[in-house]
């Protein structure tokens, strides 16, 4: 693999960011949404990519910026229609991520029945901490996450309360879409979602792990 090509940057490179929706109970009961049996997926843009030290730009037709707190599973080789059994073999490590979403522009979409492009992948709708190797994280589905906003805890859950487990994600993610190394997975969000505002300060992180903080800022655009 060469040098420019080193998976601790992939946000530099990877092509796809794969998004779960609805894969936490209690986040689809705070959504007034039904659990599927099936996960909802939808993609970010590689332009979506917020590293640290890179502010969240907010996009200018919202008025209801929410947060949304999301542990990231970063691919290490092609893979494709992979099985269950075989799924974990193809992770290189994990990150923590946001899903940012203007809130008032999805319901208007939900209305509509159109997709949620306007809402979900505006530029820096995914900020993203530093790479953590997957031997830094033996088991994926025993982790802690949490968020705060100027300090205020504003989100805290447990990925072993996830409804569809990462192995499962990963099998019916690749059927679907072929994923390259560097892409990511974003496996949902726990309760706890809610609006930001300029100049706010998010901070996150996975207990014991890793931490990142942005800052909310409007768009020059």
């Amino acid at each position: 693999m060469a040098a420019a090509r080193q998976l601790p940057r992939f946000w530099e490179w990877g092509k796809n960011i794969v998004c779960v929706g609805r894969n936490y109970a209690d986040h689809v009961k705070e959504m007034k949404s039904a659990v599927l049996s099936e996960p909802v997926i939808f993609l970010k843009p590689s332009t979506a990519y917020a590293p640290e030290g890179t502010p969240i730009l907010m996009p200018p037709y919202s008025r209801n910026l929410h947060h949304e707190l999301e542990l990231a599973v970063v691919m290490g080789r092609q893979t494709c229609a992979v099985s269950e059994a075989e799924a974990m073999g193809f992770v290189a490590g994990y990150a923590l991520c946001l899903d940012m979403t203007a809130r008032d522009v999805q319901d208007e979409c939900k209305k509509k029945g159109l997709p949620w492009t306007l809402a979900k992948s505006f530029t820096s709708s995914c900020p993203v901490s530093k790479f953590v190797p997957k031997e830094k994280i033996p088991d994926p589905h025993k982790l802690k996450l949490w968020l705060k906003v100027n300090g205020q805890l504003r989100q805290e859950g447990k990925t072993s309360d996830m409804i569809f487990s990462i192995p499962y994600i990963i099998s019916y993610v690749s059927k679907i879409i072929t994923l390259e190394e560097g892409d990511i997975i974003l496996t949902g969000t726990p309760k706890g979602v809610g609006p930001v505002q300029e100049n706010d300060e998010i901070q996150a992180g996975i207990d014991g792990i890793v931490s990142m903080s942005f800052k909310v800022e409007k768009s020059k655009h």
